[in-house]
């Protein structure tokens, strides 16, 4: 039997190239055979603290061509052997009522945080079968329940490999958010989702972004300017705070969007006070589990809505690629560098600034 090959995460930090058997495909399933796994920030973190010990094929951004697809499969799917397609990480019941409306990320199926048995790309357990639940492999099974997307014509699998950035950015930003015509935004992070969130403002068409960042983030600063930005700030050197209302004549912004990681508490405080007078909207992706001293009295003074950034919608992926076949931005400055499938550890490592220095977004290639 045809065995497939697959980066395991087996401790935390801690990489094996590993076998696995072919899976059968039976009707009403498919095979998908990797192109591109994207490596995003989370990827970092969970690498370097897994929330289990159980062996994990990593990789939730995964782009590849149908290689093998089930009568059935395609019939209720509509998609063929030889189709380019973005796989979505969520694996959904189908049937709750989270799926009815449509917000499959919140399905308890998919919810590792709280389902031991729960099925996500990335996140399950190589021991369950069929095994390649992770893009960090030369193949991934597909069963009828997985959420698929076609590639436009004319979009390079690195830069679908950006669809789940992007699509994170137009969930939070314009869904969540409300970013629009005249907008006044404060993107904290030039990571790869702070680059897509100014990306996806700029096209929303707010009339000011700033965006954040450390003197580490000097090269994606440039970036970010590259793709919209009208002012960064490197928080490192300026009295951030200061600097905003300044160029925003004391106002302060509409909008803020916390995409930082690993930076505690000041990007909210931060946040809190570079937000107008009233009635503000922040979104926020960090996961302290305390923050002591929160300042509950700015926010209802002020009027501030908080809102969590989880995950993104079945639309935002597909106008996510939509926006990589428009072409309007220069996103390859986004898709940095490629890394062969020996070369996990070094990839992990380099996205989270301690290896191959000024990567942005990285490419996994499986098949290198």
């Amino acid at each position: 039997m045809q065995s497939v090959l697959a980066a395991v995460r087996v401790a935390p930090g801690t990489t094996e190239i590993r076998e696995f058997p072919m899976p059968e495909i039976g009707p009403d399933c498919a095979l998908l055979k990797m192109v591109v796994a994207g490596i995003c920030g989370t990827d970092v973190k969970l690498y370097g603290h897994p929330p289990s010990s159980a062996p994990v094929i990593m990789g939730h951004e995964n782009i590849g061509y149908i290689a093998k697809a089930g009568s059935e499969f395609t019939r209720r799917k509509g998609f063929r052997e030889g189709d380019l397609v973005f796989l979505e990480h969520y694996v959904s019941c189908g049937q709750c009522q989270w799926c009815h409306q449509g917000q499959y990320r919140h399905c308890e199926n998919t919810d590792w945080r709280y389902n031991p048995a729960a099925i996500r790309y990335g996140y399950t357990p190589a021991e369950v079968a069929p095994h390649l639940w992770g893009g960090f492999a030369q193949y991934v099974y597909l069963p009828w329940n997985s959420v698929l997307h076609h590639v436009p014509n004319g979009v390079t699998t690195e830069l679908a490999g950006l669809a789940t950035p992007m699509s994170n950015g137009i969930e939070w930003s314009l869904f969540d958010a409300g970013v629009g015509y005249d907008s006044t935004v404060l993107i904290q992070g030039p990571g790869q989702q702070g680059l897509s969130q100014t990306v996806i403002c700029r096209q929303a068409g707010a009339s000011l972004i700033i965006v954040t960042g450390t003197s580490q983030d000097r090269a994606r600063l440039e970036v970010a300017k590259a793709l919209g930005a009208d002012y960064t700030i490197d928080v490192d050197r300026e009295d951030a705070l200061a600097r905003i209302k300044q160029i925003t004549a004391g106002k302060g912004v509409d909008v803020v969007l916390d995409c930082t990681a690993g930076a505690g508490a000041t990007p909210i405080l931060l946040g809190i006070e570079a937000l107008r007078r009233r009635a503000g909207i922040m979104v926020v992706q960090g996961e302290m589990e305390l923050f002591p001293n929160f300042p509950i009295g700015r926010l209802t003074v002020k009027a501030i809505t908080i809102k969590s950034a989880r995950g993104h919608s079945f639309r935002a992926c597909e106008l996510a690629l939509q926006q990589r076949a428009s072409k309007r931005f220069p996103l390859e400055m986004v898709t940095t560098h490629k890394f062969g499938l020996k070369d996990v550890d070094l990839a992990i490592r380099s996205v989270g600034g301690k290896g191959v220095p000024d990567v942005i977004h990285a490419s996994l290639m499986p098949w290198q």
